[in-house]
Parts: structure tokens; sequence; C-alpha cells
């Protein structure tokens, strides 16, 4: 599919596709919807309970903004370092910096947005089941 020529453009979050990591995301800004050139920007929602897979984005940045809800966080070279995210808070995620997001809760949603570096939004993605594993052996969850 060839890119829309970048211009001014309104993306309606009508539609979902299904990230590598294991998240449906609403699709935004991005280099097929836009024509964008450096960046994309999506909206996602964590359903209660909901975990991704563990990866990186090769050499993009990533910024996060949570609108509601909480979720918390592995990341690092062995998933060793953890955080929790709540409504309101940014989110700075570095390039190469392997992480694995989830939301423990079990009755509400975490929904935020993301915005990449990466205008083709999934061709930087790094599955890292070895680190699904290795947090799975540590606590004691499924990967």
């Amino acid at each position: 599919m060839t890119p829309p020529t970048p211009t001014c453009r309104i993306v309606r979050p009508d539609a979902t596709y299904g990230g590598l990591q294991g998240f449906n995301y609403f699709e935004g800004i991005s280099a097929q919807s836009t024509g964008a050139t450096g960046l994309c920007m999506h909206m996602l929602v964590i359903p209660p309970g909901g975990r991704a897979k563990a990866h990186l984005h090769e050499a993009h940045e990533t910024a996060i903004y949570v609108i509601s809800g909480e979720a918390e966080m592995w990341y690092g070279e062995d998933l060793a370092e953890y955080m929790t995210v709540r409504a309101g808070d940014f989110l700075y995620i570095p390039a190469g910096m392997p992480h694995l997001p989830a939301n423990r809760s079990t009755t509400e949603p975490c929904v935020a947005v993301l915005a990449r570096t990466d205008p083709n939004e999934q061709e930087s993605v790094v599955l890292r089941p070895d680190l699904d594993a290795r947090l799975a052996q540590r606590t004691g969850s499924e990967p």
C-alpha cells in the first residue's frame, strides 16, 4: 500500500489493528494513515488483566500519556526493573529498552495515548520471548 501524501488530516479512531506486542491499538497517526514521516500516535486500551509480550522498539523512542486507569511495566535488560503508571502520568521509553506492560486490575481498563518516533509503528518491534519466560519464572505468572 502506498502511504498517502502528507497533508493535514483528521483520523478518527474507528478501526483497530493487532500489534505484535499482543494488544489491539486504535488506528491513529502513522505513515499508513496520514503519510507521516517521523512519528506515529495512537490510542491503546489495555483491558483488565491484559498483558503484552516482552518487546522493544529497536531504534525508536516512545512517549505515553495515561488517560485513565493504571498499568504496571517491567523493563530493563532482564525486565528486572518495575514501575506503575497512573492516570495523568507521562512515561518515556528510550529506543532499544525491553519492556512489558500489563494491567493488573480485574475491573478497570487502562487507556493511554502513545507516540513513537517510528512512523511505521510495527516495523521496529522486536519480540523478546526469552524475557517473557524469565519474568514468568521470577513472578510465577504466565508469559
